[in-house]
């Protein structure tokens, strides 16, 4: 069962600028704890830039904060703590295992002069299961697939235990098996007390696993709202040029797509 909401994390009249160019315009939004948010829009709506600025890695108008505090009034290990980011298309240069690799999601709360405590080992733990990668433990994550490296990517961003999760395509390179295992994953995350955004571009997915849909064209948010109200045929339609059926299920609704228009 979903703990009761409450806004964890808030972005207000966010706006990103490239030189001259805006490429996203106003946004504002809230994460709210026990909540999956799903990120959706077309290539090049800004979808990225929007999670990293929300992330506080690139600049941006607006004001960002995390249970009441401001993001650029926290210090760097304190952010760490507090939100975890999963970027798109990670990948690791260190032949590092798997292991190891998970562990540094645990910096942000280690103590520099003391060994991995009892708790981060747990943490560690139960993020390698969660994320199927237990097995690969001891695999160098060089060697590893794309679809393997992006659990492995996964599982450090869950060990951080962050009460805030952004994920940019967490299932951009999985097969279909595990794509619905992340996406239920991130789901089981948020409803046990995270708050929780993914991006992701399946629209069906959006539409069975999500509570919230934000909907991000030409750079300003067109919907926020649950699946079924944000994610209507007509607009659809109007922002992504395709022809949908919708279908029920007993699993959760499908999207299907027709036509291209």
């Amino acid at each position: 069962m979903k703990p009761d909401l409450a806004p964890r994390f808030r972005a207000e009249h966010l706006t990103i600028r490239r030189g001259a160019r805006t490429i996203v315009s106003d946004a504002n939004l809230a994460l709210n704890a026990g909540e999956l948010t799903v990120l959706a829009g077309p290539n090049g709506a800004g979808k990225t830039t929007l999670a990293r600025a929300m992330a506080g890695l690139i600049p941006c108008e607006g004001r960002i904060t995390i249970d009441g505090t401001a993001l650029t009034a926290m210090s760097a290990r304190e952010r760490a703590s507090a939100l975890a980011y999963l970027p798109q298309g990670h990948e690791f240069h260190w032949p590092m295992s798997v292991a190891h690799i998970v562990a540094l999601g645990r910096e942000p709360h280690a103590d520099p002069f003391s060994r991995t405590s009892t708790d981060d080992r747990a943490a560690i733990v139960r993020a390698m299961e969660a994320t199927s990668t237990d097995y690969l433990a001891d695999r160098i994550v060089t060697t590893l697939s794309g679809g393997e490296r992006a659990r492995v990517a996964l599982a450090r961003a869950l060990a951080t235990d962050a009460p805030v999760l952004i994920a940019d395509e967490p299932i951009a390179s999985l097969d279909g098996r595990h794509q619905l295992m992340i996406m239920g994953l991130l789901r089981d995350i948020a409803h046990r007390g995270a708050a929780v955004l993914a991006i992701i571009h399946d629209l069906m997915l959006a539409a069975r696993f999500a509570d919230r849909v934000i909907l991000l064209d030409q750079g300003r948010i067109v919907a926020n709202d649950e699946p079924i109200l944000a994610l209507t045929a007509e607009r659809i339609a109007q922002i992504f040029n395709i022809s949908v059926h919708r279908v029920e299920t007993p699993d959760g609704p499908l999207l299907l797509p027709s036509r291209p228009l």
